[in-house]
């Protein structure tokens, strides 16, 4: 009885301690697993930041969305209003460039005219006049060249030249005014087609679902907006054109008042 007792004890404890070291065997092999499975999602964290970068890299420029809405917004009406953009800033660039070569310095023209009218006369004034640009000059060589009929008459023939270097300075100008006008107007028509389109396309299905309306009336949107981009660009240059236009003419008329002057104290002498 003794040696089965002595037997039983014997196997409890090699039972017991075989239980023991599996229980061991399993906790290391599952904090093995950890370990590897930390150091995974450690190996694949950079990974996931570099995919970020790079689709942070891709994002289109704001150059590139301009583009791609513009071609949304379908060739009919996008393609006047690039032709108005087109035109109108042609015409300005243009207008920009003649004013900007048509400023004198009106002050130091009229100190030379009055130096060589007092020391060389009419002609030497009309020959400082001619190498000189600007319808300021032109206006001075018309007055000049007409003195010999007589001051009245030199007058006269300022005011009148003064009216033909105003209508060549105004050159082209009222077609830029055109294409601001003209611009948001075709953006708005191109809206209400837009519209009407998407009401049809409701009354064709019978139903209000958002995926029918949603490509009209972005398309309508967008025509609006393009349409005001284009005439605000143009307003910006025509606002800076008619300011230059108003700044010569005031030089015009104060040159021409200065010329007349000159001319009355002259034939004075």
């Amino acid at each position: 009885m003794k040696r089965l007792f002595s037997i039983l004890a014997i196997t409890g404890l090699m039972t017991f301690g075989n239980v023991q070291a599996q229980e061991e065997t399993v906790d290391s092999t599952a904090a093995a697993t950890t370990e590897q499975v930390q150091e995974t999602v450690a190996e694949e964290t950079p990974a996931a930041d570099v995919v970020a970068d790079d689709e942070a890299a891709v994002e289109p420029s704001f150059t590139q969305k301009m583009k791609t809405r513009f071609i949304e917004g379908g060739p009919a009406f996008m393609g006047i209003v690039l032709i108005c953009l087109i035109l109108g800033l042609a015409i300005a660039i243009e207008r920009i460039i003649y004013l900007n070569l048509s400023t004198t310095n009106t002050k130091k023209l009229i100190s030379e005219v009055e130096d060589a009218l007092n020391s060389g006369g009419v002609n030497a004034a009309k020959e400082v006049a001619r190498n000189t640009a600007g319808p300021v000059a032109s206006i001075f060589y018309q007055g000049l060249d007409r003195y010999e009929h007589g001051l009245d008459s030199a007058e006269k023939s300022i005011v009148a030249y003064g009216g033909v270097q105003m209508g060549q300075l105004e050159k082209n100008v009222s077609w830029i005014s055109l294409f601001i006008a003209l611009a948001p107007m075709l953006g708005f028509m191109g809206t209400i087609i837009g519209m009407i389109e998407a009401f049809d396309q409701i009354q064709s299905a019978g139903s209000m679902e958002p995926s029918l309306v949603a490509g009209g009336i972005k398309v309508a949107l967008l025509t609006t907006v393009f349409g005001l981009i284009v005439a605000i660009i143009l307003q910006i240059f025509y606002n800076y054109i008619v300011a230059k236009i108003d700044s010569i003419v005031n030089d015009m008329e104060d040159a021409s008042i200065s010329l007349v002057d000159m001319l009355s104290d002259y034939s004075k002498k």
